[in-house]
């Protein structure tokens, strides 16, 4: 899968110029090598109005030989790249149980943890590493 477009802050994926070339080349480079079922593309979701793709695109994409994703935000993006649910956040900040939010939630606080026993192992004096 390509990736094109931009995220803000707030893990929304923003609008992008040249859809339709972007597509165009990635689907060109997929079908040198020969396509699949498995090539497509991930793009922002307010540019899919703006598709006009040739009609050898459109083709393979109701075959399911080439895909086009269009998503609103990165967890998304991410559920679609892992195949493994990004988990929406509680009022509390928790995430679900093995969702992948949870997961790097769970291994940032594990590094945290691996600094604060270095730095005490270390009498408080770090490299600041």
């Amino acid at each position: 899968l390509a990736i094109t477009g931009s995220v803000n802050q707030h893990g929304q994926v923003q609008p992008i110029g040249g859809v339709n070339e972007k597509i165009e080349g990635f689907y060109d480079i997929c079908c040198s090598i020969g396509l699949d079922g498995s090539q497509g593309v991930i793009i922002p979701a307010v540019n899919q109005r703006h598709l006009m793709l040739r009609e050898d695109i459109v083709e393979a994409a109701a075959d399911g030989l080439f895909h086009i994703y269009a998503v609103h935000n990165a967890d998304e993006a991410i559920e679609l790249l892992t195949g493994i649910p990004a988990g929406e956040a509680d009022i509390a900040g928790g995430f679900p149980a093995n969702s992948l939010n949870w997961r790097v939630a769970n291994r940032l606080l594990e590094l945290a943890q691996l600094r604060q026993d270095f730095a005490q192992r270390n009498n408080g004096v770090s490299d600041n590493a």
